[in-house]
């Protein structure tokens, strides 16, 4: 990785440590993802909770071997992946109480992946009680990524070239921002009001994908994003790396995000200002 912007000293993990963790997540996905993409045999993809919740090879495989990785580099930390945290209800309670968790999605985006869609990712964050201390948001296909830590600036790193601070949009009024919406993955009864709002913002969409909804966020090419689809290894990441890239990310009734949360929305947005109003347009979600 380009060293010039150097890892803060008060980071959890060293620039060794943390130049060996991108290796790990590049060597993985050039083994176990790419050449699995457009290439997934039949039995290759199957179904967890519906049609459009999926889990592939690459998944399960990537997952291995991140896990894997993780372990043998930090033997005392609690290393949790998606996939093999599916079933275990005290997952977010072990998040919250432990001093230092890896989370891991191998490959955030699985719908598009398993469709040849090339919009998918994979997203690794570093937790201390829950709170989010480091985040990398990395795209296989263009093998460049999106680092943070809990005192240092967001950055993109691309393999051959320079490393660069990135930023947030500008804030604005509800009706100039555009934003990430994930209006089927809300409650039913939620999803009419929200379609009733969603004309009053300059745009809206959703990418199937965290790991990119998250990257455009703090590089500014969108404003906010709300989501209650609580899954740790979505949020942890991006919530870290769009704050330190200037963004304000809280859960919608105004708490801190924290990865041990099961229920709730998390809102991000630009400014103080643009968060307050889209918290304010957002707040039905929370009544009744």
């Amino acid at each position: 990785m380009p060293d010039s912007l150097p890892i803060p000293l008060s980071s959890p993990l060293t620039p060794a440590q943390t130049t060996a963790i991108i290796n790990l997540v590049r060597r993985t996905a050039k083994a176990e993802i790419l050449p699995r993409f457009r290439n997934l045999g039949a039995g290759a993809i199957s179904a967890k909770s519906g049609r459009f919740d999926l889990v592939t090879e690459a998944d399960e495989a990537a997952e291995s071997m991140l896990l894997r990785g993780l372990q043998r580099m930090f033997p005392h930390a609690l290393v949790v992946g998606e996939e093999m945290a599916a079933g275990q209800d005290d997952i977010r309670a072990r998040l919250a109480e432990a001093e230092l968790a890896f989370i891991v999605d191998p490959v955030d985006g699985t719908w598009n992946f398993a469709h040849g869609l090339p919009l998918f990712g994979v997203i690794l964050s570093v937790t201390r009680f829950g709170t989010p201390v480091f985040g990398l948001l990395y795209d296989p296909m263009m093998d460049d990524w999106i680092i943070a830590e809990e005192n240092g600036p967001a950055r993109l790193s691309r393999r051959m070239g320079a490393t660069r601070k990135i930023h947030v949009s500008e804030g604005a009024s509800a009706a100039e921002l555009s934003g990430f919406v994930h209006l089927y993955l809300l409650p039913e009864d939620k999803r009419a009001e929200m379609a009733a709002r969603l004309p009053g913002f300059a745009r809206t969409q959703m990418l199937r994908c965290s790991c990119h909804e998250y990257r455009m966020l703090a590089q500014g090419a969108m404003d906010f994003t709300i989501s209650g689809t609580m899954n740790p290894w979505d949020h942890a990441a991006g919530v870290l790396i769009c704050q330190r890239a200037g963004g304000v990310v809280r859960m919608l009734d105004g708490t801190d995000y924290n990865a041990g949360i099961a229920q709730g929305y998390v809102l991000a947005a630009p400014d103080e200002a643009s968060w307050q109003e889209l918290r304010d347009l957002f707040a039905f979600l929370t009544e009744g």
